[in-house]
């Protein structure tokens, strides 16, 4: 007589329920649009400043924006700090990976939208936000160097890790600190070269599956990022050679929106977000024939990025998009 096998004993469930502890399970992937919604303010800004309308109801958007950041950057370093070994396993995943280098990104766009409210405290809150998006981006290095170089592709989120230091240079020339915007528009650039030609590289040989192809925009960033700077460190022809690259990429990403968004809405979506704003600012900033385009995409910016913000923050409580983006649990 043949015995059938003994069923897999599972544990009974529990009862009551556990519960998870406050913030345990905050997911990284909240910071992308809300560095949108950052980037949205500082593009609402420069516009109105063009347009020579009052200051006031962007002044009081931002104050919104920013405690929203400092709010979610408090609820992710509670979930640090009962165990830190969460950082490394958010960075396993790119959703993670994005959004914890957009959580210090966002601390630089912080300090760039008070400068000049508040100059000691935004100098404060763009050194603190550069070390730790230095902690994050050699952390992340070093989790690189221990995968096997099958796991180890290039994908648009390392422009957030290792070119991200960009955003604060615009705070940097505000806070009087030229030298270093000088120094990180230079450091980053070779940097974005490198993964805008390695990227292309790899999406010749591999098409992204539908689910990361938000992921795309990000390419966008670095290119609206270093015209932004370009332009306010006195280097006109980089910043528009950089806003007509950005431009480009962008009429691209909207031909072929419908294979980029396949997949329907993700958090992902929060990759479009921060690239539009930057873009929206690059133009802006750029001047001459791109102001008008400049303030269009700024008014274009203001229904999408907060309509995305609200879809993914929304599933924030009650760990629906932590478990969609599979963020590690303290």
């Amino acid at each position: 007589m043949t015995l059938e096998p003994r069923p897999k004993r599972y544990p009974p469930p529990e009862f009551p329920p556990r519960q998870v502890a406050a913030f345990a399970r905050t997911p990284p992937a909240i910071f992308p649009p809300i560095l949108g919604l950052l980037g949205l303010v500082i593009a609402l800004r420069l516009a109105v400043g063009r347009m020579d309308w009052d200051q006031g109801p962007v002044d009081f958007l931002a104050g919104l924006v920013v405690a929203l950041w400092a709010f979610s950057t408090l609820a992710y370093a509670v979930k640090a700090a009962r165990r830190p070994g969460v950082v490394v396993e958010d960075l396993r995943v790119l959703p993670g990976r994005s959004g914890l280098a957009a959580l210090t990104m966002g601390g630089m766009a912080a300090a760039t939208i008070i400068a000049a409210h508040a100059a000691p405290v935004a100098l404060g809150l763009m050194l603190a936000a550069l070390i730790g998006h230095g902690v994050l981006a050699a952390l992340l290095a070093r989790l690189l160097l221990s995968l096997p170089p099958e796991a180890r592709a290039v994908n648009p989120t390392l422009h957030l890790s290792y070119v991200g230091f960009i955003v604060a240079a615009p705070a940097a020339v505000a806070l009087g600190w030229g030298g270093l915007a000088t120094v990180l528009f230079w450091a980053t650039l070779p940097v974005a070269l490198a993964v805008w030609g390695l990227s292309a590289a790899q999406f010749a040989k591999a098409v992204p599956p539908a689910p990361l192809r938000p992921l795309l925009a990000i390419h966008l960033a670095p290119a609206a990022l270093l015209s932004s700077v370009a332009g306010l460190l006195g280097i006109p022809l980089a910043g528009m050679v950089f806003a007509g690259l950005g431009v480009a990429y962008a009429v691209v990403l909207l031909v072929a929106g419908r294979w980029v968004t396949a997949a329907g809405v993700t958090a992902l979506w929060g990759a479009f977000t921060f690239p539009l704003a930057a873009l929206a600012t690059a133009l802006t900033v750029t001047g001459g024939i791109w102001i008008w385009p400049g303030v269009v995409l700024t008014a274009v910016a203001l229904g999408v990025i907060p309509a995305i913000a609200w879809w993914v923050l929304k599933r924030w409580p009650g760990g629906r998009l932590a478990a969609a983006t599979n963020a590690a649990e303290a």
